[in-house]
Parts: structure tokens; C-alpha cells; sequence
């Protein structure tokens, strides 16, 4: 699913590719479930506007047109955007077009088909109805701590909501608290003032880091966990080597925490 790395990394192709573009075209496979509003509403609210402005909140890319209003891109579990000019060249799974006045589209691509577009007044508007916390990439220690302080669940479980802090799924969440020490069932509330230093220290470093690889996560450094995890996308998946923790070499222990599959060292995570 595209997280905080990779929609920045989106935010960031939309912008050298798409703004400034007047849109002459849109299309969409399945209106219904992909727009906000019918297909035709959708479409005249488009025509003949520019691209303006990006802004990224967590998961959520937002770009502001030439007339005020904001055009919402959340993308699901699989979204992407393809920028091309000769059909040929469209993506496969591609759900939705914009087409540009230089010739040029911009296709929003699905796989699963749980991406979704949509138009609002305004960002305000947007973040009001999607109930988004602070953005984690942007967030102080401060604000951190405030929204955490009072949660008695685990920490893990707070860190995932969306309402506290937007932007970090699973993998990462484990990420963070791993590079912080800190065990995913500690309950929110009981950190000390230390475990929030190291923690929002933790929460900045992660996702700069994957912001600055474009989110190709086999190039993540080696003291990262998420070599560690049982998955496709893990450059040493199968290893038996890359299993174990890469500060202490102790066994990585996998769980749940939350209802959710979890990776923590024993060791270097005590509870």
C-alpha cells in the first residue's frame, strides 16, 4: 500500500510532469467508485483549469487548480501515476486520464481498484472530512507527544491511526519504534520523556531517509529492519542471514500487535 514515501515521491512526478498544463480531457473506467461526483460533473469542473499547486497530507496528495478548488488523489492499495503521450505508451490498469493541452496525459493507474479521486472547495474542506492528524513528516516533538501522551493503547496501534498522525502504515510503524527501542505493545501513555526524544527522532530519520530514496526500499541501510520482514518487496526475503537483528544479531521475533503482523528484536525492544 502507498505510504508517506511513496506518495511524496508521487507528489513530487506530479509536479515536474503535470502542473501548469491546461486539462482538455478526463475520462474515468468506473466513475462510480473511483469519483466523488458523477463522471460529467467531474469532467466540467476540469476543463479548461491548470494544475497550480501540490500538497501532500500523509497517504493523501492534493492538487490546487487555478480556480481555488482541490483535486484529491488517494491511492488505495496499488495506485500510481504514469505520465505518456502516445497511447502505446498508457499504463496498464489504467483507471482515469487527465489529457493535457501539450498533447500530453496523465494517467492515475489501479491494480486493485480501491484509488479514489476527488474534487473539493478547498484543502481545509478536505482534511475536515478525512479527519487527518498531522502530516508525520511535518510533525514536532511537541505536537508528537501531546497526541500520544494520553492514549493508553499500544503504542503501535496509536501510531497507526490515521486521526493522530498521517501518513505511516504498518512496515513503517515498525520501522520507527525499532530504530527508537521502543517495544510496539507499550502503551502510549506510559513512554517517558526520553522514549518521546527517541521516538520522534526515529519517526524523522525513517521517513527522510525513504523520502530521499524514492521509496526503494532495498536501499534503505542495512541497520533497517525492514530487511528483516517476510515479504516480496524485501531485497533479502529468504535469508535465513538477514533474519536476525542488525544491532544485536538476536532472533527477529514476529507477532501481532493490534491485529496486525508485527517485527520486533526482543532484545533491543524490551516490553
Amino acid at each position: 500500500m502507498p505510504e508517506l514515501p511513496e506518495v511524496e515521491t508521487l507528489r513530487k512526478y506530479l509536479e515536474q510532469t503535470s502542473l501548469y498544463q491546461k486539462i482538455t480531457g478526463f475520462t474515468a473506467v468506473d466513475p462510480e467508485r473511483q469519483l466523488t461526483k458523477p463522471l460529467d460533473e467531474f469532467r466540467e469542473a476540469l476543463l479548461g483549469r491548470t494544475m497550480e499547486q501540490t500538497t501532500r497530507i500523509g497517504k493523501h496528495l492534493l492538487v490546487k487548480l487555478d480556480n481555488g478548488l482541490v483535486l484529491s488523489l488517494h491511492f488505495g492499495m496499488t495506485g500510481n501515476l504514469h505520465y505518456y503521450r502516445i497511447p502505446e505508451d498508457a499504463p496498464r490498469f489504467e483507471r482515469a486520464v487527465f489529457y493535457f493541452d501539450s498533447g500530453f496525459r496523465l494517467a492515475f493507474a489501479d491494480s486493485r481498484k480501491f484509488g479514489r479521486l476527488g474534487l473539493w472547495e478547498s484543502e481545509t474542506v478536505y482534511l475536515k472530512a478525512k479527519k487527518l492528524g498531522p502530516d508525520a513528516l511535518e510533525i514536532s516533538e511537541e505536537t508528537l507527544k501531546g497526541k500520544l501522551q494520553n492514549r493508553n493503547v499500544a503504542i503501535k496501534t496509536a501510531l497507526l491511526d490515521q486521526q493522530i498522525l498521517a501518513g505511516i502504515g504498518n512496515w513503517l510503524v515498525d520501522e520507527i519504534l525499532f530504530q527508537a527501542r521502543i517495544n510496539p505493545e507499550k502503551p502510549a501513555a506510559s513512554l517517558s520523556e526520553k522514549e518521546f526524544k527517541q521516538l520522534h527522532k526515529a519517526n524523522v530519520a525513517v521517513l527522510r531517509t525513504s523520502v530521499e530514496k524514492e521509496a526503494i526500499y532495498r536501499e534503505l541501510p542495512a541497520t533497517y529492519l525492514i530487511h528483516a520482514r517476510e515479504w516480496d518487496e524485501s531485497p533479502h526475503a529468504g535469508k535465513d542471514m538477514h533474519k536476525f537483528c542488525p544491532r544485536c544479531r538476536k532472533a527477529i521475533l514476529k507477532t501481532v500487535v493490534g491485529g496486525r503482523a508485527t517485527y520486533l528484536c526482543p532484545e533491543c525492544q524490551v516490553l
